[in-house]
């Protein structure tokens, strides 16, 4: 008899399941393929893959260099290439056809010359780490298949927007149900827990409230696995007392700094967002020319 674990808003349930139910749709350890070999370190913390590859110096979030949105052919060609530790792709599921594979787009876009499956089978053959963005539950179970049997030996970051966030739409993907099919395939693997957010220019804009972070970490509290919080770099700054409870609460938390294309927000703003935190908790996935004047600001 084996127990699934998962969450839901009044705690932490727990299945059952004999080796019938297993059968027709089995957990897949990261850890290990499906025969039960080693594969590789999906949890593994970034920063002891990359320093242990000699890819990175030290501890530090800030050495890890991120490609996002590597979503078509050319854009993944030129990520694998490239000097990226990380790379960053969207996945929903193809529209019309009713066929519902998955594919690589980031919406609008509901189109793409890339699936799930072809940009697996190039990935694995590299040494960088990925982070899957889904958009969708229905795109996160119809690519769980295609995640354990490619038996990638890299970490992996398997990210969601669970809550509404400041400014952020109602639209979330179901933390539940998520957190139910990544936790019983992959449990092992890195989870991106975020938020939905926007950005109102030329208004004060709030930031991550106590509320709002305390619902989060009621629903990472009872996992096992390494979680990060995607958080948006205009909206930190206000917010630093907040997210440092957050990471106080366990040391399997760590923040991942993103940025919006037209946000308000300054390389000072990165800097103080530096100094707030232990630089081997917190990520920097941040777009030009800001992550160029960033880096250069801290001597990398």
């Amino acid at each position: 008899m084996f127990r699934t674990r998962g969450w839901h808003r009044g705690g932490l349930w727990e299945r059952s399941e004999g080796p019938d139910e297993l059968a027709a749709g089995a957990p897949c350890s990261s850890g290990r393929d499906m025969e039960g070999g080693p594969t590789g370190s999906w949890g593994e913390n970034i920063l002891d893959y990359f320093l242990n590859a000699k890819q990175i110096k030290t501890r530090d979030g800030a050495e890890i260099i991120w490609y996002h949105r590597a979503n078509s052919k050319i854009q993944m060609a030129e990520a694998i290439k490239s000097a990226a530790h990380m790379i960053e792709a969207d996945v929903l599921l193809c529209e019309g056809g009713g066929s519902g594979e998955p594919i690589m787009a980031h919406p609008p876009e509901t189109r793409s010359d890339n699936t799930l499956k072809e940009w697996l089978n190039e990935i694995k053959n590299t040494n960088k780490g990925i982070k899957l963005d889904f958009k969708s539950l229905a795109a996160v179970q119809a690519s769980v298949g295609l995640l354990g049997n490619i038996k990638l030996r890299q970490p992996v970051w398997i990210n969601a927007d669970i809550l509404p966030g400041p400014n952020g739409s109602d639209y979330v993907v179901e933390p539940k149900g998520f957190l139910d099919t990544v936790t019983s395939f992959f449990p092992d693997a890195t989870l991106s827990l975020g938020w939905t957010t926007g950005w109102i220019s030329l208004k004060c804009n709030k930031g991550y409230s106590s509320e709002i972070v305390q619902e989060m970490e009621a629903i990472c509290k009872h996992l096992t696995q390494p979680v990060t919080f995607p958080v948006r770099a205009a909206l930190v700054r206000q917010s630093v007392s907040e997210l440092q409870w957050l990471l106080q609460q366990s040391n399997r938390y760590t923040l991942t700094i993103w940025t919006g294309k037209h946000d308000d927000y300054s390389v000072e703003d990165l800097l103080f967002i530096r100094d707030s935190f232990d630089k081997s908790r917190v990520f920097y996935d941040i777009l030009e020319p800001q992550n160029s004047e960033f880096r250069k600001a801290i001597g990398m």
